[in-house]
C-alpha cells in the first residue's frame, strides 16, 4: 500500500541546524531520493554520494559491489525503513564529507490530489558546494562577516556575489522539486 513518509533531512555536525522536512512517497528509490535531497538541500550534484543503513551502503549504479555495498539502483525508501522513527544517512561529497541524517517523523496516507516530493518546512541555507566541509564552511561563514578580512572579496566573488546562511527558500525547492 503505497505511503507517505514525512522525513527530517538534518546535516550533521553544523550548528545551529540545516534541515529540510519533506514528504515523499514510501516507493520513492533511493536514486530519486538523492535527486529529491540535491533539490532540497540546494546541492549542485557535482559529487558522488551513498546512502547508508546500519552496516549496509548503497552507492550509485556504476560502483563495485561487496557484502557490505549494494546498488542503490532499485531499491525502495521502504526497504530501509521499519516504521517511525527510523533513521538512515545519505553522504553527499566524500571530500567535504557532508552527512545528513534522515529521520522518518511520521507515516501518513496519501492526500488525494496532492502532489509528491515536497518540502513542507526548512531552516537555513545550505553550504556552497566544494566550500571544504564543516571546517571549510565556518572559514567561510566567518571570512563573509567581515568585510575587513582579505579573503571577503574573492569569497563573494567565488559564491556568486551574496550568501545569507539564514535564508531558506521553500517556495524554490518545491518548485524545482515539481519541474
Amino acid at each position: 500500500m503505497r505511503k507517505v513518509y514525512q522525513i527530517k533531512i538534518t546535516l550533521k555536525d553544523i550548528k545551529p541546524p540545516i534541515w529540510r522536512r519533506l514528504q515523499v512517497t514510501n516507493d520513492t528509490v533511493l536514486e530519486k531520493l538523492h535527486e529529491i535531497i540535491q533539490i532540497a538541500m540546494g546541492w549542485d550534484n557535482y559529487h558522488l554520494h551513498q546512502f547508508i543503513d546500519g552496516d549496509t551502503y548503497y552507492v550509485q549504479p556504476d560502483s563495485d559491489y561487496d557484502d557490505v555495498m549494494k546498488s542503490e539502483n532499485g531499491v525502495a525508501i521502504s526497504q530501509l525503513v521499519s516504521g517511525e522513527g527510523a533513521r538512515f544517512h545519505y553522504e553527499y561529497d566524500f571530500g567535504d564529507g557532508w552527512v545528513h541524517e534522515i529521520l522518518v517523523e511520521k507515516i501518513l496516507p496519501v492526500e488525494k490530489g496532492k502532489q509528491y516530493p515536497v518540502c513542507i518546512k526548512g531552516k537555513r541555507a545550505c553550504p556552497p558546494e566544494d566550500v571544504g566541509g564543516v571546517w571549510g564552511y565556518s572559514d567561510f561563514l566567518e571570512t563573509i562577516m567581515n568585510p575587513k578580512d582579505p579573503e571577503y572579496d574573492n569569497m563573494l566573488e567565488w559564491v556568486g556575489g551574496d550568501f545569507d546562511p539564514e535564508v531558506f527558500d521553500m517556495d524554490e525547492v518545491n518548485k524545482r522539486l515539481n519541474d
